[in-house]
């Protein structure tokens, strides 16, 4: 059979205009050196039109954006052949529309009935129809809407009149997507109040399976009240965690009570397969059930299905599930085609593929420490939920879960919020290390912050192997020593904050990290919330001094979560960090930046009047030599020739500023410590913080452990031998200088060829009689 010329040449055309759109390599633009005809008209609409190539350009750069911007994700996603013959789909739409009625009419059906009947037979649904739609809730809003025709008669005549003396009532779980019934109502012009909310378990079974025993109550109850039982959402695999309702029980109880059932969830994709759980089996029962086998299958633009059962095309045509426009029932075409190009077995194979991914993350996942699994199903359960648990300070080796009957509500809250942290940091973390895991964040109203696994709605888009799973569980065995220990560390650092003055304790539950602290200064508001812009330079230079230190700690400042104080965040910590060390270079940092900044502050007034004030000084000192030496000196000719004759042993003085202290000081110790050189030792200068001696290769804020990584225990023993032996050897180094220096003045002191031997001792070199080993060994260590 000869293909259409058409066809062929539109297949070619969208296999190269996909190609263009997917090369990362941007082409630059051609310079067309035309004129602009008119201000008003938009460039591209100007002339006599674009190419092709120049339009999917055009689109490239409005996908990819500009060059110099930093990248944030992949430019577009990898679509394989399945997923051209779904946009194929879409073109074919259009051109098939050119058709005349009668062959329209025909292609259409044809399409339609075929793609609903391979979709029953896939998923085990027999005898049912479908209703295409780009919006997954739509097709349950149309559901609403046959469920109001089919049990109120005069609906179409008498319009919502009929509804107001028996209104009707939807049942959605509690787990339910959120704004779900909202969104029904919307659609369906029906007050809130007829939207009734079904608690989940509380006692038995799953907390997030629907509570079949109160939803029968609440039936019962309704129908009292003369109110209309009309329509039951039910969940195979809830949005958050997967889990199935009791689609049986609920089945029966809708049958009983003349209550339409609709299913919807991901784990209706595994009624394709060959084993089926029996509580998603029993969907195949239910009136009409919602799937998405675009994530599923990995394919794009693909419209979600809604299948269900019911004998009145009248009713069905009213409530729009039907539609004799060629245009609507097109919307399968994408469908039809990417299911031929897959077939039954590449079908299958993707839902079989994502549900053993999640079964080797379970199976992994099992074997580590202080991860909590949430899985109803282990069999048979698509979705994965986990998250890291609290453990208690003193619960080694054996570690409990939080809350704990023993502890206070404000400690279970406080201990619910960190956790909650720390597992919001390990999901962003993981989905930066393993980016094809498709790891979703989320937050349950029991368990809190968890990480969520779902293949079936992210492996086919992404591509994810069995390798990514064993790479993730990698991820998480490498984060857990850091999770561990930063709890383990948080009361130490809050202890040391609190026992340390000038710092403020501040209690963030909502930061994953040790904790955050605040510098108070000299002229900190306690009192106020308000923004503090010296508090906020005082932090920025914090900050700045602590990045410089190059330690393994993350540092952040930000303004509180109570006020807009500026503070200062302190990341996540290993076990061998030294929370002591931390808090007291963080306190003393904060005070030498505050001194400086009141330093800079008023060294303006300070150096004006020291310059007064030594120029006073220097005045009365010329005025003093000038008395000393005589006018004859002061003569250029007679001055030389008396000086020649007589020179004056006059001493230099001068002036020095101390910005420290603001004030003038001589400079005659300085001559003095010049001319005397070594033998006199200046005053050390003070130090504002505690130095801590480190081995070579360590860290600041490391405790040096033995053993440790970072250095072996033989080498760190022979560090520590090596740097006692450099402290013995410089303190009698330093003794033999005083001895030697005391003596000068002394009656019996010794010659000067002894003081210069003194002092080439001083300087480390040999002495002319003997030479010293031991001072030669002190030399070489330092």
């Amino acid at each position: 059979m000869i293909a259409d010329p058409t066809l062929a040449e539109m297949g070619k055309n969208l296999k190269e205009a996909m190609k263009m759109l997917e090369d990362s390599q941007r082409r630059t633009e051609e310079e067309n050196g035309k004129k602009l005809i008119s201000g008003d008209i938009p460039g591209p609409l100007q002339g006599s039109g674009q190419d092709m190539v120049s339009i999917l350009q055009l689109v490239q750069n409005l996908m990819h954006g500009d060059e110099d911007e930093e990248p944030q994700s992949p430019r577009i996603q990898n679509i394989g052949e399945q997923g051209h013959m779904a946009l194929l789909g879409h073109s074919l739409g259009a051109y098939i529309s050119t058709l005349d009625k009668e062959k329209l009419r025909k292609l259409t059906t044809r399409i339609l009935s075929d793609t609903t009947l391979w979709l029953c037979r896939i998923f085990r649904y027999e005898n049912g129809c479908a209703y295409f739609h780009e919006e997954e809730r739509e097709g349950l809003a149309k559901i609403c809407r046959l469920a109001i025709h089919s049990r109120y008669e005069d609906f179409v005549v008498d319009g919502f009149n009929v509804l107001y003396n028996k209104k009707p009532v939807i049942y959605l779980s509690a787990a339910a997507r959120p704004g779900l019934g909202q969104y029904l109502c919307n659609q369906l012009g029906l007050p809130f109040p007829c939207l009734c909310r079904v608690p989940c378990n509380t006692m038995f079974g799953s907390q997030h399976q629907m509570d079949v025993a109160f939803l029968e109550k609440m039936i019962k109850d309704d129908i009292e009240r003369g109110r209309l039982p009309l329509l039951l959402v039910a969940n195979a695999g809830t949005a958050a965690v997967g889990h199935t309702d009791k689609i049986g029980r609920l089945k029966e109880l809708c049958e009983q009570y003349g209550i339409w059932l609709h299913v919807e969830g991901v784990n209706l994709a595994t009624l394709a397969l060959g084993y089926v759980s029996s509580s998603v089996l029993a969907a195949t029962k239910c009136d009409s059930m919602t799937m998405t086998p675009g994530p599923w299958l990995g394919l794009p633009a693909v419209p979600a299905v809604t299948l269900y059962k019911h004998d009145d095309p009248a009713l069905t045509l009213v409530a729009g599930l039907t539609s004799n426009k060629p245009a609507d029932k097109l919307r399968a075409l994408p469908l039809w085609l990417s299911l031929q190009y897959l077939g039954l077995d590449g079908i299958v194979e993707r839902i079989k593929h994502a549900c053993q991914l999640s079964q080797r993350l379970q199976e992994s996942l099992k074997k580590v420490n202080y991860i909590k699994i949430l899985v109803e199903d282990e069999l048979s359960s698509p979705v994965v939920v986990f998250r890291f648990f609290q453990e208690l300070p003193d619960s080694d080796p054996v570690f409990k879960a939080v809350p704990v009957p023993t502890m206070t509500p404000s400690a279970v809250g406080r201990e619910r919020h960190s956790c909650d942290a720390l597992n919001r940091w390990l999901g962003e973390q993981l989905k930066q290390l393993v980016p094809a895991s498709g790891l979703t964040v989320m937050d349950l109203e029991a368990e809190g912050t968890c990480v969520r696994f779902s293949p079936l709605m992210t492996a086919a888009v992404l591509g994810t192997r069995g390798e990514d799973v064993d790479q993730l569980v990698a991820c998480i065995e490498s984060k857990l020593p850091v999770l561990s220990s930063t709890l383990q560390l948080r009361e130490e650092f809050k202890q040391e904050v609190e026992a340390t003055a000038g710092l403020l304790y501040v209690d963030d539950p909502n930061w994953p990290g040790i904790g955050v602290v605040r510098y108070e200064h000299a002229n900190d508001d306690k009192s106020s919330l308000k923004s503090d812009p010296e508090g906020e330079k005082i932090h920025a230079g914090l900050l700045k001094k602590l990045n410089e230190l190059e330690s393994d700690l993350t540092f952040k400042i930000g303004p509180e979560y109570k006020s807009m104080k500026s503070c200062l965040y302190v990341g996540m910590a290993s076990e061998d960090m030294d929370v002591a060390e931390l808090v007291e270079t963080i306190a003393a940092t904060a005070r030498e930046i505050e001194e400086n900044s009141r330093l800079l502050e008023n060294m303006t007034e300070v150096v004006r009047k020291g310059i007064q004030e030594a120029q006073v000084e220097l005045q009365k000192a010329n005025e003093e030599r000038l008395l000393e030496e005589g006018v004859l000196r002061q003569i250029p000719v007679v001055g030389s020739v008396l000086n020649w004759f007589s020179p004056v042993q006059a001493l230099q003085k001068g002036r020095t500023f101390n910005l420290t202290a603001g004030s003038l000081e001589s400079t005659e110790p300085i001559y003095v410590y010049k001319a005397q050189g070594a033998g006199v030792t200046p005053p050390p200068t003070p130090s504002g913080s505690r130095t801590k001696q480190r081995l070579p290769g360590q860290k600041p804020f490391k405790r040096s452990l033995r053993g440790s990584d970072a250095l072996s225990e033989t080498s760190s023993a022979s560090h520590i031998e090596d740097l006692e032996k450099v402290e013995r050897l410089s303190g009698g180094l330093e003794q033999i200088t005083l001895e030697a220096s005391s003596t000068e003045g002394h009656p019996g002191a010794p010659s000067p060829q002894h003081a210069s031997q003194s002092e080439a001792f001083q300087k480390g070199a040999p002495h002319p009689e003997d030479d010293h080993p031991q001072v030669e060994g002190a030399e070489s260590l330092r």
